[in-house]
């Protein structure tokens, strides 16, 4: 068990080669996870999908084919390699909320947070990783070049002919 201070924190994923990833000061508390527990997980995953027409641009930065994205915008099937991850996962008193879940790829992104997590384990004080956004990408992802990025122009149109149609503007 490592109890790691917020400086060694973001240290530890700065060498996960996540270093802009926020972490948060949390403090374990028994959890309370019902039995049924996976369905509402389940159905948790499908109402986080459909809040994702407002992460457009950090979708695009994915390098999704355009099938995966529609499919995932559309609700129909999750991309290779991606996870949904909690902010505060249910072993540690995290909630099956639309606000505690965040998507990455799953390697090595969500695979490093694992570690990252278990490494603290028995700590009094854990520091969660904590995106600011739905959708992590790393920073390192979302620079483009001087000509722009046709991918995320693309997407970005598609996804707004999309949330016109279903009329969530």
């Amino acid at each position: 068990m490592t109890q790691l201070t917020h400086d060694s924190a973001e240290k530890k994923l700065s060498d996960m080669g996540m270093g802009d990833m926020p972490v948060t000061e949390y403090r374990p508390v028994n959890p309370c996870v019902c039995a049924d527990w996976f369905l509402q997980y389940k159905k948790l995953c499908r109402e986080f999908i459909k809040t994702l027409t407002d992460s457009v641009d950090q979708l695009a930065m994915l390098n999704l084919t355009q099938d995966e994205f529609l499919a995932l915008i559309m609700g129909r099937a999750i991309p290779p390699n991606m996870s949904f991850r909690f902010r505060i996962p249910l072993t540690l008193g995290g909630t099956l909320d639309t606000d505690n879940i965040f998507m990455c790829r799953t390697f090595p992104h969500s695979h490093q947070l694992d570690i990252f997590l278990i490494n603290q384990y028995g700590a009094d004080t854990i520091w969660l990783p904590n995106p600011t956004s739905k959708v992590y990408v790393p920073s390192y992802n979302t620079s483009g070049g001087d000509g722009g990025n046709a991918t995320s122009d693309r997407l970005s149109q598609i996804a707004a002919q999309i949330i016109a149609s279903r009329g969530m503007e």
